[in-house]
């Protein structure tokens, strides 16, 4: 895959997210791989028309692609109008600005592209963020690094991309005292979800099956400023997982107020995608299965007899209609039998404890970023929004799902699929 850069400005409106938002989307993007993001600078835009305007903040992407230089720019302007970017004059304020910087060692001069980006080097904010990602990376046409054409510019000019302070901290207290146990969350949907309650203030037990794994991201959460905890347990094995529920209700005081069954085992990535099938239908039926129904039932009859409380399982949007080959018949029974359980579950348990089930479709986790270009082209075929979902996506349906909002929503299963049917 070509190495491709690209820069990112914004100065109108909410200028980090805007940044943060068109991250999220070129992540999501099929046959784009985001390997690095810069710090993210502030500059006074100054002469050349720009006196007046409202301060920019500017980063630079790092990009690994299967798409063709026409089909990234394409690409990057999809995102500036989906983010709102309206082209009144050439240099008025804007929500949002993606620049195709470089692409590979390509140099390419066309009216709809010119490769490298022609200003690229006489620019101070845009050169900063790129020698922070790639600072040996040459032109192709100056044959100079980025960290020597920096060093070519006025020092005033350098010295005029600063960070910029950071926002008022307004503490996110949606969750604040809560506490919250999400099973396998030291990795992909699992972490995200982690990360999106302890960000809206939560206390969370982080759930693996190594201690050091755990611990790292327990650690982590705790800048969110919660009581963040690891826990471990290997949820193959029924007493590890009865000892689990004890724990987890026991090890903060006044027990659980959400839990999130996350855990299951990857058959795709490797060493476990050469199993057998009857090896995976193990693993996934002690794991995603079995453990799921332990788990949510020994929590969720604490909760109902403490008299609040809010149990997440996690499906699979193609379970009902049924997806080809071995993993297909694998998840569709599997994950099948998890939504059917949480549909009684939700029933056993009201009106105290709200029971759903969360249903990812083309989810970019680990399988995702390495799937092939026919798995890229058929995510954007069967997905209406044409991108992959991601992680935070799912956490953030969990977040919704477990708050106050969704209160009158029980024995669902909300699927997270960008529209996907079948």
């Amino acid at each position: 895959m070509p190495s491709a850069y690209l820069s990112l400005g914004s100065n109108q409106g909410d200028r980090r997210g805007y940044l943060d938002a068109a991250v999220r989307r070129l992540r999501a993007a099929p046959g784009v791989r985001v390997v690095g993001v810069s710090p993210v600078y502030e500059t006074v835009p100054h002469g050349d028309g720009y006196d007046g305007l409202p301060p920019f903040l500017n980063a630079v992407v790092a990009l690994d692609v299967d798409l063709a230089p026409q089909s990234l720019l394409r690409l990057c302007l999809e995102v500036e109008h989906q983010f709102g970017r309206a082209r009144p004059t050439p240099k008025s304020a804007r929500t949002l600005d993606l620049d195709l910087l470089l692409y590979g060692e390509l140099v390419w001069d066309d009216p709809e592209l010119i490769l490298p980006h022609p200003r690229m080097a006489g620019r101070a904010f845009v050169l900063v963020p790129l020698v922070d990602l790639a600072p040996d990376v040459v032109h192709p046409v100056h044959k100079r690094t980025a960290r020597d054409l920096l060093g070519d510019l006025p020092a005033a000019e350098r010295a005029a991309v600063t960070l910029p302070k950071p926002p008022p901290c307004v503490a996110a207290d949606t969750f604040r005292g809560v506490r919250v146990l999400v099973t396998g969350s030291t990795s992909g949907i699992g972490r995200a979800t982690a990360e999106a309650f302890a960000a809206a203030g939560a206390d969370v037990l982080v759930h693996g099956r190594r201690a050091d794994t755990a611990g790292v991201v327990a650690d982590q959460l705790k800048a969110f400023g919660g009581d963040c905890r690891p826990v471990v347990a290997d949820l193959r094995d029924p007493a590890a997982c009865d000892r689990l529920a004890v724990e987890a209700w026991d090890v903060l005081a006044g027990g659980l107020g959400v839990l999130v069954c996350n855990a299951g085992v990857d058959t795709l990535t490797g060493e476990a995608a050469k199993w057998p099938f009857e090896r995976k239908l193990q693993e996934l039926l002690a794991v995603d299965l079995t453990a799921t129904m332990r788990l949510s039932r020994a929590v969720g009859e604490r909760m109902k007899a403490r008299g609040h409380g809010c149990v997440l399982t996690v499906g699979w949007d193609q379970a009902e209609t049924g997806m080809e080959g071995d993993s297909g018949q694998l998840f569709a029974a599997v994950k099948g039998a998890v939504m059917c359980f949480t549909r009684s579950l939700a029933l056993s348990l009201a009106p105290q404890v709200r029971v759903n089930c969360v249903a990812p479709g083309w989810v970019r986790t680990a399988w995702g970023e390495t799937a092939s270009m026919a798995w890229q082209d058929r995510v954007r075929q069967e997905t209406p929004l044409r991108v992959w979902g991601l992680p935070e996506d799912v956490a953030a349906t969990c977040v919704w799902l477990a708050g106050p909002a969704a209160r009158f929503v029980t024995g669902q299963t909300i699927r997270v699929n960008g529209g996907a049917v079948r």
